[in-house]
């Protein structure tokens, strides 16, 4: 098995980690990690088309966008749920025990430039990982649709 591979299963064993301790606790337990929540973000797989979920830490948001950061831990490939949201932008977040329909896009490059000190000052990891990648981690705007 490949080093890809072997990071992409461990993430994958995480984040399977991360929902039950999330289920099993109420919603309590792990529920701000770093300061941040917890959203569960629901995709279409862009080669299946089945539903895919993952849990992500959403650095900002307010009410009418979340902002998530497609860092993938410093990793020189983009996360699948970042070309999921590529292939098909509207999807569903849970935050707050809510869930909500979004249309995400990627960040222009003078929105990222606002918003990336914001996100660092929220969570310095998102830093250190910029400085582990030759690519510009993306920063993925969720705009809450009603």
């Amino acid at each position: 098995m490949n080093r890809d591979a072997v990071r992409d299963r461990g993430a994958k064993l995480m984040n399977l980690a991360h929902r039950v301790v999330l289920t099993v606790s109420g919603n309590r337990v792990l529920a701000k990690p770093f300061g941040m929540p917890v959203v569960e973000l629901h995709t279409v797989g862009r080669k299946s088309g089945l539903p895919r979920s993952c849990y992500l830490t959403a650095p900002m948001h307010d009410s009418e966008r979340v902002i998530l950061v497609a860092s993938k831990g410093g990793d020189d490939r983009n996360p699948d749920w970042y070309r999921n949201l590529q292939a098909n932008p509207d999807a569903e977040l849970v935050i707050d025990g809510a869930r909500r329909v979004v249309h995400a896009r990627t960040a222009t490059v003078d929105e990222r430039a606002e918003l990336w000190p914001q996100i660092v000052a929220a969570y310095r990891g998102y830093g250190q990982y910029q400085t582990r990648t030759q690519r510009e981690i993306p920063v993925v705007i969720c705009e809450l649709r009603s």
